[in-house]
């Protein structure tokens, strides 16, 4: 999770795990990396931009053989909603909760 919190979203400015859009990171046992994640709108037109952007974040531990493959699903359920974005997403883009 620390290596994709480098993952920036182009749109927001805030990164792809305080946003909540990393859902789950699966693990085999070959260690290929599955990260599950939604995007905060079907048809992102940058849906392949971040989807590079994770794959590369985690480059780093497959060079030192710490992981295999790296996939990324992208999933729309459950559908994204900013209840599921960290307080410091929140305050950074003054989303007020309810």
């Amino acid at each position: 999770m620390g290596q994709l919190e480098q993952v920036i979203d182009p749109e927001l400015g805030i990164d792809i795990v305080n946003l909540g859009l990393v859902y789950e990171i699966k693990l085999d046992d070959e260690n290929n990396v599955t990260v599950v994640m939604t995007l905060t709108a079907m048809g992102c037109p940058l849906a392949g931009e971040i989807n590079q952007s994770v794959k590369q974040s985690l480059s780093e531990l497959q060079e030192i053989g710490d992981i295999g493959n790296v996939e990324v699903d992208i999933v729309w359920n459950p559908p994204w909603s900013k209840s599921m974005m960290s307080r410091y997403a929140k305050i950074a883009l003054n989303v007020h909760e309810s």
